[in-house]
């Protein structure tokens, strides 16, 4: 059952569950979209890695 359902009723186990899994999606993506542009810019030469050393 999903919210586009007919029979979908907004109680506050659902809100809690939706926006909850609905946050951890959103850190996924944005994870790995920065992911993807760092990577990108490395790939092109924007970013140079940095070594620390000790």
């Amino acid at each position: 059952m999903t919210p586009f359902s007919f029979e979908w009723q907004w109680n506050v186990e659902y809100l809690l569950f939706m926006g909850l899994l609905y946050v951890a999606l959103g850190i996924i993506v944005v994870g790995l979209h920065v992911a993807a542009i760092k990577t990108i810019l490395h790939v092109f030469g924007f970013m140079r890695e940095r070594h620390f050393d000790h």
